[in-house]
C-alpha cells in the first residue's frame, strides 16, 4: 500500500541560513525508504555543540560533544496504536558545529556530513548499531548505498 512517512525537522535559529532542511527530510526518508518502513515519524534536530553534549552526559554518561545522537522511541509490547497510525521512531539530534568542523577535517562539504548524520541517526533509530565490527560494516553499508542513492537522485 502508500507510504505514510513523516519526517519533522527543527533548526536551531543560529543555524537556520546554513541549513537546506529540505535536503536532511530528503536523506531521512531515502534511509527510511531504503529499509523498506512505510509508516513512520521521526525528528531531526540540528543545534549547537553544547545542547549535544548536555544530551550526551545526560543519557549516554559521556560528558563531551559528538556529531549525533539518536534517540529510540520505545513503544513497548504494551503499546497500542490505531493500525493506521505512523510508529514514532524518535529523535536525531545533530550538532552543526562539531558536524561541520569534522566535515572541514576530512575535506568534505558541510553537506555531506549532514547528510551522512542524518542518515546515521536514522539507521540507529532502525535499530543498527556499530559497537561490533560486524555490525559496523553493515551499518556502513547501508549508509554508503542510502547516500549514493541520493546522490543519484540528485544528478536526475
Amino acid at each position: 500500500m502508500g507510504k505514510n512517512l513523516q519526517v519533522e525537522i527543527l533548526v536551531d535559529p543560529p543555524f537556520r541560513n546554513l541549513v537546506d532542511e529540505r535536503s536532511l527530510e530528503k536523506a531521512a526518508l531515502a534511509a527510511l525508504e531504503h529499509e523498506g518502513v512505510k509508516n513512520a515519524q521521526a525528528t531531526v534536530v540540528v543545534t549547537d555543540d553544547e545542547r549535544v553534549r548536555e544530551l550526551n552526559r545526560i543519557y549516554r554518561g559521556v560528558d563531551e560533544p559528538t556529531d549525533v545522537l539518536s534517540f529510540q522511541t520505545s513503544g513497548g509490547e504494551d503499546f497500542v496504536a490505531a493500525p493506521e497510525a505512523e510508529a514514532y521512531l524518535g529523535d536525531v539530534i545533530i550538532a552543526y558545529p562539531f558536524t561541520a568542523a569534522q566535515a572541514r577535517e576530512a575535506g568534505r562539504p558541510i553537506e555531506h556530513d549532514l547528510l551522512l548524520m542524518v542518515v546515521h541517526g536514522i539507521l540507529h533509530l532502525l535499530g543498527y548499531d556499530h559497537a561490533e565490527p560486524e555490525e559496523k560494516e553493515v551499518m556502513w553499508s547501508k549508509q554508503d548505498a542510502i547516500l549514493e542513492e541520493l546522490v543519484k537522485g540528485d544528478e536526475k
